[in-house]
């Protein structure tokens, strides 16, 4: 496993050179730049500030000086408020992890409760309503869900705030955190449905039975345990997606996290920011793809890495 972890790491870094390659030279490709304002710089200060920034050399030369900067963990200056990349990222990134964690956790237990219900009671009422809730919560994006839920919950009846973000307080967290799980938690739902299922109907569940072994000791030790390895495979694409893709509920509920500042930057052409998210969202969903395939082997045994 050691060896395999080591290969899977090492095999990030050309994937990283592409993202970043790619990044930059989408982003120079775009007409205009972050200076291009409604009234026109001076050419002296556009001279100062290209300086500045690292604009004023060749595409070549800003292309390599950001290879050496990214490899030494610096993400360059922000256009917008003059500071460095890295330390944005280490502030806002912190808001939204604690948002992510919180609608990765609402849509494991929703979907692993509902799917499992919804299993064991096939064809009957609890089937029936797992069912229909997440068929409900996939045909709701979030950017239908977030301003229904704002409409219902904190308009209409006034249970829940609108705008901000602040951990442990629920009548700030629910609504964005059902907004980004629902979706996620929709679709574990359906896998855990299925997977419990095909489970169900082996021949050791049935054996078990025949035994004598409590019904409940043969769902939960037996069944549940095993139908966990396809949830498994879809949970750490899922949560990396949580964490590196709440851009629309964080401008929805004015959440100051990565995302929003990541659409703050698109609308302003800060590169510095661009670039440094977009790595930085791209480190992160390889390392949660690295860590889903080292716990199949945990989860299962007989998978051998």
């Amino acid at each position: 496993m050691v060896a395999y972890t080591i290969r899977r790491i090492l095999l990030m870094i050309p994937l990283l050179f592409a993202v970043a390659t790619v990044t930059f030279f989408l982003m120079h490709s775009v007409e205009g730049g972050p200076f291009d304002t409604e009234k026109p710089l001076s050419e002296a200060a556009r001279q100062r500030l290209n300086e500045r920034y690292d604009l004023d050399g060749t595409l070549l030369t800003q292309y390599v000086n950001y290879l050496q900067r990214t490899v030494q963990g610096d993400f360059g200056i922000s256009f917008s408020n003059d500071r460095p990349v890295r330390d944005i990222i280490g502030d806002r990134f912190s808001v939204s992890i604690q948002l992510g964690i919180s609608a990765f956790l609402f849509a494991v237990t929703m979907g692993l409760t509902l799917g499992i219900i919804a299993a064991i009671n096939q064809n009957g009422i609890g089937d029936y309503v797992g069912v229909f809730i997440a068929t409900s919560g996939a045909a709701l994006p979030s950017f239908i869900l977030a301003p229904f839920l704002v409409i219902l919950f904190a308009l209409k009846v006034d249970w829940f705030d609108v705008l901000g973000w602040e951990l442990w307080n629920y009548k700030k967290m629910v609504l964005p955190t059902v907004a980004l799980g629902m979706l996620p938690g929709a679709f574990v739902a359906r896998i855990a449905r299925a997977s419990m299922l095909d489970i169900l109907r082996q021949d050791y569940i049935r054996t078990a039975r025949a035994k004598g072994v409590k019904e409940t000791r043969v769902i939960i030790q037996h069944a549940v345990k095993n139908a966990m390895i396809p949830v498994l495979t879809v949970l750490g694409p899922i949560f990396a997606g949580l964490i590196t893709g709440s851009f629309i509920v964080e401008n929805a509920f004015a959440i100051p996290g990565l995302g929003n500042t990541f659409v703050g930057s698109v609308l302003i052409r800060d590169y510095g920011v661009i670039m440094g998210v977009t790595l930085f969202y791209a480190v992160v969903i390889a390392a949660m793809n690295l860590i889903v395939d080292l716990l199949y082997a945990v989860a299962d045994p007989r998978i051998r890495l």
